[in-house]
């Protein structure tokens, strides 16, 4: 039985992603990004798929912890680093690397003296993103202070996040560069700056404090799933492929009159007589709420247009270009020939959010890496 509604995961894509970035950065190791579930991809099944990666980046100990549990043993970092003492302990018990960015952290590392085993770290320069991090003389004696730590593993490693990289035309994110890059310059450790816009954006610029540290890492999140991190562009325009893809099917077909109103609240009016097809996905398996009437949905591979409001389970769709459509044919609100970031643009949203969004009531089609394909009940 068809599920009513499905997302179907290529996981080849994202291994052909993987191999686009190192063409992009060849000379700079990997930390794949798969924080929030793999980006509603599923967590262990992105790391699985992304098993050539150098390293891992989560924002969370949980999720560290998890892929640890699950067997994976990369280098994991996470971003979010810690805020007590037990959160330490998991990281230690479990070798993930700590991002440190409050003085609060440091303080907390300095009163453990008896671990059997060190910690990871990376310390955090805010160079403009104004979140996490520490700026000017602040970040150098924080610097010092982790030497200090017999706890912290040595060399320190030296991060940053760009705040503006997915704009070209923003000179932010060169000053970023070079306020960082100076202020390591000195310093041994491993560097890592370059998200995915600064990977494909800005191809020109030092990534690490020095010209030939090719040890130096880049953070691939977005485009190692296949969508472009740049307004007005797709994947597609980076030689990437979307992983997920988005499907239902039509429940309902029906006509409805010339001045009749459609869905909540009567916002869409018939202007003229208007095959009317019913589609089984709304807001409660993460179709967004407010994409817009016109956004464009494939019925059995070709475009048609949403009209009204977007139900919790129901989504309506005009079929006068197709009165031959009946209820059962397949729908594709995502995916090969209608990318992500168009469905994101006529939802006033971004890629991320669409992809993280997806229920736990849709269920997952997996193909790729061994040629099978797997059906489970959830997106983890």
């Amino acid at each position: 039985m068809t599920p009513a509604a499905f997302v179907r995961l290529d996981l080849e894509a994202a291994r052909h992603n993987l191999a686009q970035v190192k063409r992009y950065a060849p000379d700079n190791k990997i930390m794949a990004v798969i924080k929030a579930n793999g980006y509603g991809h599923g967590i262990t099944r992105v790391a699985t798929a992304l098993d050539l990666a150098d390293g891992f980046a989560v924002a969370r100990v949980d999720e560290g912890v998890r892929l640890r549990q699950a067997g994976f043993k990369q280098p994991i970092t996470v971003l979010q680093g810690f805020v007590c003492v037990d959160e330490l302990l998991q990281l230690l018990k479990f070798q993930l690397a700590a991002v440190i960015h409050t003085p609060q952290q440091i303080s907390i590392l300095q009163q453990q003296v008896d671990a059997e085993s060190k910690l990871a770290v990376w310390l955090k320069m805010d160079t403009g993103m104004n979140r996490l991090g520490f700026k000017g003389a602040d970040f150098n004696a924080a610097y010092q202070q982790l030497l200090g730590c017999a706890l912290v593993e040595q060399p320190i490693n030296l991060i940053t996040h760009f705040a503006n990289a997915d704009d070209l035309l923003d000179d932010k994110t060169r000053r970023q560069i070079d306020l960082f890059n100076d202020a390591v310059k000195d310093y041994p450790g491993e560097c890592s700056i370059a998200n995915s816009a600064g990977i494909i954006g800005w191809p020109n610029v030092r990534f690490g404090s020095a010209q030939d540290r090719a040890s130096d890492w880049v953070r691939p999140g977005l485009m190692l799933y296949g969508c472009s991190p740049f307004a007005g562009k797709t994947g597609a325009d980076f030689g990437l492929k979307p992983v997920m893809s988005l499907h239902s099917r039509l429940i309902a077909v029906k006509d409805v009159a010339a001045g009749e109103t459609v869905g909540y609240s009567g916002t869409w009016q018939c202007q003229t007589a208007t095959r009317l097809g019913v589609v089984s996905i709304g807001y409660g398996d993460g179709y967004h709420r407010h994409t817009k009437s016109g956004a464009p949905v494939l019925v059995n591979g070709q475009r048609v247009t949403l009209i009204g409001r977007v139900s919790m389970d129901m989504i309506t769709v005009d079929l006068n270009s197709q009165p031959g459509a009946q209820p059962g044919d397949p729908v594709t609100l995502w995916g090969d020939g209608l990318p992500v970031e168009e469905i994101a643009r006529l939802a006033d949203t971004i890629p991320y959010t669409l992809l993280c969004g997806i229920t736990q009531r849709v269920q997952v089609i997996e193909q790729g890496l061994a040629d099978d394909v797997q059906t489970v009940t959830s997106t983890s």
